[in-house]
C-alpha cells in the first residue's frame, strides 16, 4: 500500500474500513490523526451484526475498542454523533441506507470519509464529499491457515485451548498429525479469522457462503472453512476442508458398460457414500467428462460451492437461501446436466426430483452408509412410483473406490415371497449393475413403503420376516405372548384362548381387515391344544346364513368352532342357542367346507 501524508482533519470511518482494521492501523502508525467522528449508525450496525453472531460484527466492535484506547493515548480525539437507526433504516440497511447516512454526517461535519468500499467512495465523490479510499486487503499476503497446509492435507482442525491438528493422506488412507504441542488461544484464532474474513471479502475466488449467529462458512480458493463460536459450539473453532486429489473419469478404471451408461444413458445418477469417501471428487470428474467428452452444458447446485470443476461449469448456490429459486433460474438457462452436490433437506430432494422430471440430466450427491440407503433417503419425500424415473443409477463410493453400482426400474408384479396373484402391485427393482441380479424390491406394503432384500438364501424369506413383524405388532396389542408361524404363504397365529374372539371380531371382521392390510392369509389357533369340552350341534341354512344350533343351556357362553385341529372362529352362543355365519364371508366358506367334509367340531 502506498503511504500517504499524515491527515489531521475531521474523519468519519465507515463500517468497511473499521472491519478491515486499516483505520486503526493508520492511526497507530501515525499516518492520520485529529478528530474521529463515529456515527451512531455505525455502532448500531456493528452491534446488530455481532448480535446475529456474524464475524464482521465482532471484528468491528473490536476495532472501536482499539480506537477508544488510541484516544486515551492521545493519538486522536473521539466523538460519537447522530442518532439510533429507525426501523425503516434497519430494514433498508442491505440496500445502502447506512452508507447514505454516513455520507450525510460527513457533509454536515465537513469531514473526510474513510472507506474501503469502492461504491461508497464513488458516491461520496459524486456528492462532493471528501473521501479517502484504501484498498482493503493485500491480495499477495498469504493467510495463516494456508501456511499450515501441505500437499496431502485433507483438513485442518483448530480449536481454542486444544492442540491444532491436520488430517493428511487421501480417502481410505488418512492419518492425524498434530501441528504443534502448544495449545491455541482465542487471540490466535481471532487473528486467523480476521485474515480469512478479509480474504473472503476482497479476493476474487473467495466468498462467504453462510453467516448466522455463531457460525460462518467461507469458500476460499479450494478451501471450505467453517467458523463456529459459542453458544453454537463450546469454544471458537476453525475447520478447513479441501480436496487433495483431482481425478478424471479415466482414473476410476470404470468397466466399459458403466462408462457407456454414464456417456449414453445416464439421466438420474445418485452418488452415495459416507462423509469423506470421495463422492464430490467423483462428481467433479463426471462434470468434466460431460463437458469435454459429450460437449454438454453443465451447471452445479452447491452450498458451499466447493466442487473442483472447470471454469466453463457455472457453480450456483441457493438464491435467497432457496435452491428452489435457483432451480427456476436454471430451467431458463437450460443446462443439459446439473450436478447437485450434497442433497440434505427434504426441499433439496424435491428440487432434484422436479428438475429431473423437467428433463434435465441430474447427478446427485448424498450421504449414505450403504448403497440402498441412498434410495431410502428419497422414500417418503417423493412418490414411490416416481423413484425410477428420477434415479436410474446409484454409484456407492467408499475410500475413493467405487464399491457398488445399482440400476433401478419399475415393474408391476407380485413381490417375491407373495403367493397370491391378486397381490400384484408396482415394484421398484434394484439390480446389481454388474451381473443384473435382483437384490432389493421396493413397494407399498400395508400403509408403508418398504425395501426388501431378495438375494441370498435364508431360513425365512424377507416377506415372511416383514409379515411376522407386522402381524405381531397388531396381535400383541391383545396378547403380548402371541406367536406367529409362516408356512406356504399363510400365517398361523397362536394366542391365548380367552382373547381369540376379540382377535377374530364380529363375523371375522378383525381378521379379514388384517389379511387385507398385510396381504397374507391368516389362521388363528389357541396356544393350548384344548379349549374345553366337545359338544354336539346341528346345522341348517337360512337365506344367506349358515345356522349352527347348540344346546340351549350354553346360551351366553363362548363356543369355538374347529375344522379338525384348525380353529375356524369363536363366537358367543346367542338366543335359542344359535350361532349364525354369513355364507359369503371367509369364515362362512371355511365353515361350509368343514361341514361338507364332516370335520366340524365345537368346543365350549
Amino acid at each position: 500500500m502506498v503511504l500517504m501524508p499524515k491527515i489531521s482533519e475531521k474523519m468519519v470511518p465507515d463500517t468497511s474500513v473499521l472491519i478491515s482494521g486499516l483505520f486503526t492501523d493508520l492511526i497507530s502508525k501515525g499516518e492520520i490523526g485529529g478528530e474521529v467522528i463515529i456515527p451512531e449508525f455505525v455502532v448500531e450496525e456493528l452491534r446488530a451484526q455481532a448480535s446475529r453472531g456474524r464475524e464482521i460484527g465482532f471484528k468491528g466492535l473490536e476495532e472501536l475498542k482499539k480506537m477508544r484506547i488510541l484516544s486515551e493515548e492521545g493519538k486522536i480525539s473521539l466523538r460519537k454523533v447522530g442518532r439510533r437507526q429507525t426501523y425503516e433504516e434497519i430494514k433498508l440497511a442491505r440496500y445502502g441506507r447506512i452508507d447514505a447516512l454516513i455520507v450525510d454526517i460527513a457533509r454536515e461535519e465537513s469531514a473526510i470519509i474513510f472507506t474501503s468500499d469502492m461504491v461508497q467512495a464513488l458516491v461520496a465523490e459524486a456528492e462532493g464529499v471528501k473521501v479517502k479510499y484504501y484498498k482493503p486487503y493485500e491480495t499477495e499476503r498469504a493467510i495463516r491457515v494456508e501456511q499450515l497446509l501441505t500437499p496431502d492435507t485433507m483438513s485442518l482442525h483448530l480449536k481454542d485451548k486444544t492442540r491444532p491438528y491436520a488430517k493428511r493422506g487421501k480417502p481410505g488412507e488418512r492419518r492425524i498429525v498434530y501441528l504443534s504441542e502448544e495449545r491455541l488461544t482465542s487471540a490466535e484464532l481471532e487473528v486467523m479469522i480476521k485474515e480469512i474474513l478479509d480474504a473472503a471479502r476482497y479476493l476474487d475466488d473467495a466468498f462467504v457462503e453462510f453467516g448466522e449467529r455463531g457460525a460462518s462458512v467461507i469458500q476460499l480458493k479450494n478451501m471450505r472453512i467453517a467458523i463456529t463460536r459459542p453458544p453454537l459450539s463450546d469454544g471458537i473453532e476453525v475447520t478447513v476442508v479441501r480436496p487433495t486429489v483431482k481425478l478424471s473419469l479415466e482414473d476410476y478404471k470404470l468397466n466399459e458398460r458403466l462408462k457407456k451408461r454414464i456417456a449414453d444413458r445416464m439421466e438420474g445418477l445418485l452418488i452415495a457414500g459416507p462423509p469423506g469417501s470421495g463422492k464430490s471428487t467423483f462428481a467433479a470428474s463426471i462434470a468434466e467428462f460431460l463437458l469435454k467428452e459429450k460437449q454438454a452444458t453443465v451447471k452445479t447446485l452447491e452450498n458451499p460451492r466447493d466442487l473442483q470443476v472447470p471454469p466453463e461449469v457455472t457453480q450456483y448456490g441457493p438464491l435467497d437461501g432457496s435452491f428452489a429459486k435457483t432451480a427456476d433460474i436454471l430451467l431458463l438457462v437450460r443446462p443439459d446436466y446439473t450436478i447437485f452436490d450434497e442433497i440434505r433437506k427434504t426441499s433439496d430432494f424435491q428440487v432434484f426430483s422436479d428438475m429431473r422430471l423437467a428433463g434435465i440430466g441430474m447427478v446427485g450427491v448424498v450421504h449414505a452408509s450403504d448403497p440402498i440407503g441412498a434410495v431410502q433417503r428419497f422414500i417418503g419425500r417423493i412418490e414411490l412410483g416416481l423413484i425410477p424415473h428420477i434415479i436410474d443409477t446409484i454409484v456407492f463410493i467408499r475410500d475413493g473406490v467405487i464399491e457398488k453400482v445399482y440400476e433401478l426400474s419399475l415393474i408391476v408384479r407380485t413381490p417375491t415371497g407373495m403367493t397370491e396373484a391378486d397381490l400384484a402391485r408396482p415394484v421398484v427393482e434394484v439390480k446389481n449393475f454388474e451381473n443384473g441380479e435382483l437384490e432389493y424390491e421396493i413397494y407399498s406394503y400395508g400403509e408403508e413403503n418398504v425395501i426388501i432384500p431378495v438375494s441370498g438364501a435364508t431360513k425365512e424369506s424377507p416377506i415372511e420376516a416383514l409379515a411376522r413383524k407386522q402381524i405381531l405388532s397388531e396381535i400383541q396389542k391383545y396378547d403380548r405372548h402371541a406367536q406367529v408361524d409362516l408356512v406356504g404363504g399363510r400365517a398361523t397365529i397362536k394366542i391365548a384362548n380367552d382373547v381369540i374372539p376379540r382377535i377374530i371380531g364380529r363375523e371375522g371382521a378383525t381378521v379379514k381387515e388384517l389379511e387385507r392390510k398385510l396381504g397374507v392369509p391368516i389362521d388363528i389357533i389357541p396356544r393350548v391344544s384344548s379349549l374345553g369340552k366337545e359338544i354336539s350341534f346341528e346345522n341348517s341354512e337360512s337365506g344367506a346364513y349358515i345356522v349352527l344350533d347348540l344346546p340351549t343351556h350354553f346360551i351366553g357362553k363362548m363356543a369355538h368352532f374347529y375344522d379338525n385341529d384348525r380353529l375356524i372362529f369363536s363366537a358367543t352362543v346367542g338366543k335359542k342357542g344359535r350361532v349364525r355365519v354369513d355364507k359369503d364371508s371367509d369364515i362362512g366358506q371355511s365353515t361350509m367346507s368343514a361341514l361338507i367334509k364332516g370335520t366340524m367340531k365345537v368346543f365350549i
